[in-house]
């Protein structure tokens, strides 16, 4: 399926849906490659079949784009900064502070082209049909990609996405994410209304079109935006907490929300990782494996050579990495290496139930009405994650909770120290930042791969501490700093200058990487310091 773009400019929008027939079926068995002979189908003429294979293509690209843009926008840029893994590979530096905006327009430019138009189409054709149980998934949809393209640039052309001028403006942080709470305040309406129906069927990569599912989402997804705001509008945030509680948002595996992936839509780890250019970090290291957490083996394998599991620092000099380290440090568990190499390619993950807990274990902490008390959340987030990886007996997760195990120091050439001294078992008479210290290095873990939201995390909390890299090849950013945000793209700048420059006023500050962006408002002084 592919969007005609033209203009060369990438923001001016279609009036053609291209759709590559037979792309898609009823079902998503058959879900298959972008690039394959087309034809045109003019949108008044479309029917609820290829609707359904435009919305299933606005969800499988509308996360990441395709696998190389993920390769760049995770593997490269996020997956570093919330210290999932670190690059081997000597000539990437993402991990070393440096923007590559080659790299960002590779992920912008994929998801504007291809999910983007789709999403808008569907949105447009449902509203003009009356086709309202689909118009609210879509409307999801759409709430789940924007916020993960504001989450990195800030300032999002959005509103105005579509509109078919030569140059689209963007609207600010605040705009987006107030407007995000208003679409999802419409989507919900519906779904109550509607909870036994189905939109779209097979052709729904999340639920298949269960419309309770979606119901169950679109509460949880505004719980995750609400407690984004925690420090920039805590009236706002906590309001709209308690009203994602109240309506009923994920407590069970069941309802978590995963792109569908088959043979032809590989799950985007799996379609890399025959490269071999990342490992695990050693904060990955010094967590998990101070924590004597058997999720450790979920997650990883062992290193080839030696034995155990074995992280490196992020943002090592180049003369430091190399293919020479890969033998000797863990990769990402088999699960997600290709199917040929014994991989079994799970589907994408958009959100999972024990992030919820985690989330309402928070509220608690701030006195918020999460339906339970921050220990007992925090508890039952940690079970439902080990549930979910099937990692552990309960007996071993009762152990698990209560343990005082501590992080670890890791045994490498730069002496690295523990990465923290906070315990797995919930400190209830300690302080503010131990209690959140706690909760936010257990959501970090039970996240994983999900590195968008645990950086996203890591900037709006500090937490997990991390180490600090090695060496920073950004002028603005200190070993012991973190990546706020990446950069307006360069295609942006020199096609949308007008709109990309009314866009920095929107930002608050230079289009860098360490201007922080709206939501990232916690006080510099409560932030910790990573470990050098």
């Amino acid at each position: 399926m592919k969007i005609q773009i033209l203009t060369s400019n990438i923001i001016k929008r279609t009036v053609v849906l291209t759709l590559a027939v037979g792309a898609f079926s009823a079902c998503t068995d058959h879900f298959d490659e972008l690039n394959v002979p087309e034809n045109q189908i003019i949108v008044d003429n479309i029917d609820a079949s290829l609707l359904g294979q435009a919305f299933a293509q606005s969800q499988f690209y509308g996360l990441n784009g395709d696998n190389q843009a993920f390769q760049r926008s995770q593997s490269l840029f996020s997956d570093e900064y919330a210290q999932y893994f670190a690059t081997t590979e000597a000539n990437f530096d993402s991990g070393n502070f440096l923007e590559v905006m080659s790299w960002t327009s590779r992920y912008y430019d994929d998801v504007y082209s291809r999910a983007a138009p789709q999403l808008l189409f569907v949105e447009q054709t449902t509203a003009a049909n009356n086709m309202v149980v689909e118009n609210a998934i879509a409307k999801v949809w759409k709430v789940v990609m924007y916020h993960r393209i504001s989450d990195f640039f800030g300032p999002t052309i959005y509103s105005q996405f579509g509109n078919g001028q030569t140059s689209v403006a963007y609207d600010s942080q605040e705009y987006v994410y107030k407007d995000f709470f208003k679409v999802l305040d419409d989507a919900v309406a519906v779904l109550s209304a509607n909870a036994t129906a189905n939109g779209f069927g097979s052709n729904d990569l999340v639920y298949a079109g269960d419309a309770s599912k979606w119901l169950t989402f679109a509460n949880s997804l505004r719980l995750r935006l609400a407690m984004r705001l925690a420090y920039v509008d805590p009236e706002l945030a906590k309001s709209e907490a308690e009203k994602a509680v109240a309506a009923g948002v994920m407590t069970h595996n069941d309802q978590n929300a995963n792109v569908l992936t088959t043979v032809n839509s590989l799950n985007f780890y799996a379609a890399i990782t025959y490269i071999d250019e990342f490992r695990m970090s050693a904060t990955m290291q010094s967590v998990l494996e101070g924590y004597q957490d058997p999720r450790i083996r979920e997650y990883f394998d062992e290193a080839v050579e030696g034995g155990g599991y074995k992280g490196i620092r992020n943002g090592m000099p180049r003369l430091e990495k190399g293919p020479f380290l890969e033998p000797t440090h863990s990769f990402i568990n088999t699960r997600w290496r290709p199917l040929a190499r014994g991989g079994t390619n799970p589907p994408l993950q958009v959100m999972v139930a024990a992030e919820n807990y985690f989330l309402r274990a928070e509220g608690a902490l701030r006195g918020w009405n999460m339906g339970g008390t921050v220990q007992e959340l925090y508890n039952q987030g940690i079970a439902i994650s080990m549930e979910q990886w099937e990692a552990a007996s309960p007996d071993e997760v009762a152990a698990y909770q209560s343990s005082l195990n501590t992080p670890v120091a890791v045994s490498d050439k730069w002496n690295s120290p523990a990465m923290s001294d906070i315990p797995v078992a919930y400190q209830v008479g300690a302080g503010f930042e131990t209690q959140l210290e706690q909760i936010i290095t257990q959501k970090w873990i039970a996240l994983f791969p999900d590195s968008w939201e645990a950086w996203t995390e890591r900037r709006r909390t500090g937490y997990p501490v991390g180490f600090a890299i090695i060496e920073s090849f950004n002028p603005d950013i200190p070993v012991t700093g973190l990546m706020r945000r990446l950069k307006f793209t360069t295609a942006e700048q020199t096609n949308n200058a007008a709109a990309v420059e009314n866009a920095r006023s929107l930002l608050g500050g230079p289009d860098a990487n360490h201007t922080r962006l709206w939501w990232d408002a916690k006080p510099i002084g409560l932030y910790p310091t990573p470990k050098q």
